[in-house]
């Protein structure tokens, strides 16, 4: 059965550990202390060492790519607030939801997501759209 609007696609949770900033950052070249240094964090005005925003971005991209619904051909979000990463072995739970907005006459999806972590939204007006 085709995805209408108003459907909801299956929730994800992600944990973001220091480790996981550490392998993006050799990734995407991106070594701001703020992404793995604490006491840089603090100094500039941040509670602890955060996420890349892009990763969180990718991170969020998942809740769509792993319904499996097509192939996604757009996406797009802004950055609200920042996941912040402590150092332990848990690291910081980002939670995702999804829901199907609109179907275009062609097909195509338009998925709107909800990225939280620590209960506060960290990405706003995060939307997807899926060619099926």
């Amino acid at each position: 059965m085709a995805p209408a609007k108003g459907d909801e696609l299956a929730p994800l949770e992600v944990w973001l550990t220091r480790s996981d900033l550490v392998r993006y950052a050799g990734a995407s070249l991106d070594f701001n202390p703020i992404h793995w240094n604490q006491r840089f964090a603090t100094e500039v005005g941040l509670p602890d060492v955060i996420a890349h925003g892009m990763l969180t971005m990718a991170v969020a991209g998942r809740v769509v790519t792993q319904a499996r619904l097509g192939t996604l051909v757009s996406y797009s979000a802004r950055f609200t607030r920042p996941v912040v990463v402590p150092d332990d072995d848990k690291g910081a739970l980002v939670e995702l939801t999804a829901k199907v907005t609109d179907v275009a006459e062609g097909g195509d999806l338009t998925v709107t997501i909800t990225a939280k972590a620590g209960g506060r939204t960290v990405l706003g007006k995060a939307v997807a759209v899926v060619r099926p």
